[in-house]
């Protein structure tokens, strides 16, 4: 009995260590991000030991925000190149958002389609579905691209957000198996009460599907806000052009011999912000929800 709850405290001890591990891995690269950030550019290579810069500085989020001038800026340390943070904060929260909403219903409306409606070929288009989450979404660029090129839609919105807006294969998936899982009976009762399949659907069924649906939708706003190759692709005007795409172009602006780096973590550490507030309000609901195993 000894030797057994000895062995289960090392066991536990491992997995503490283990687990503190991957923490210090997983987080210590966003930490270093936001040091430099903090760190006056002149200071850069030669206060890169410690944990935190001996002479903290705000400017480089000024500068980033637009909140100095450029020759401020320069003074500063800065290379000089301009990055209108707002408006692409504008242009990367309206492509996440549209994305989150149009895929998160049409991935509804089809995953209750295949869970419920009869009709002929609907095994081989789940098999689709599924077989389409094994093609690695490289290969869809080039032929997305020739799409939206043809359409007249390279740096507009609708030419962003084409080849993601409608469909998802794993949310089709997810939410398909979820609703699987709903009961019959319910629906049952309200065709016997005259309702449509689209009323049962949009009043009884998505009501039901709170967690899931927001599961999925935090997924793809996580994913949307980080997507980087195709926005940068397609979205190259001002107008439209996101954040991830925004900050490739800002380093590559630089004039200097050395990158900008301390203006580029500060953009990245206020670029990283949405996405974590949203994790940090809603995580707790994203872990619920995963772990759900029917309608209660």
């Amino acid at each position: 009995m000894t030797h057994s709850t000895t062995s289960q405290r090392v066991g536990r001890a491992a997995a503490r260590v283990v687990v503190g591990a991957v923490v210090v891995v997983t987080v210590f690269p966003v930490l270093w991000m936001v040091r430099t950030a903090l760190t006056p550019a002149g200071d850069l290579f030669g206060d890169s030991y410690g944990p935190w810069p001996h002479h903290a500085t705000l400017i480089n989020f000024k500068r980033v925000l637009g909140l100095t001038s450029s020759t401020a800026a320069r003074a500063a340390g800065g290379s000089g190149a301009q990055l209108d943070f707002l408006l692409y904060l504008r242009n990367s929260l309206i492509y996440t958002a549209v994305i989150v909403v149009g895929q998160t219903l049409s991935c509804a409306m089809a995953g209750y389609a295949l869970a419920r409606l009869r009709f002929r070929g609907r095994t081989a288009v789940f098999g689709t579905f599924v077989g389409s989450l094994m093609i690695p979404p490289i290969f869809t660029l080039l032929p997305n691209f020739a799409m939206v090129k043809q359409l007249g839609w390279l740096d507009t919105f609708p030419g962003l957000v084409a080849p993601t807006l409608l469909m998802s294969p794993f949310s089709v998936f997810f939410l398909r198996q979820f609703f699987l899982s709903v009961p019959r009976e319910v629906e049952e009762a309200a065709l016997l009460d005259g309702a449509s399949r689209a009323r049962i659907f949009w009043s009884v069924v998505l009501p039901m599907s709170r967690a899931p649906l927001f599961t999925i939708g935090l997924t793809l706003a996580v994913w949307s806000w980080k997507d980087f190759l195709w926005p940068l692709l397609v979205g190259r005007a001002d107008n439209t052009r996101v954040l991830t795409a925004a900050l490739g172009v800002f380093l590559q602006q630089s004039p200097n011999a050395e990158p900008d780096w301390t203006g580029l973590m500060a953009a990245s550490t206020l670029t990283v912000i949405p996405p974590l507030l949203l994790l940090i309000f809603f995580g707790r609901r994203l872990v619920d929800a995963v772990g759900f195993t029917g309608v209660k």
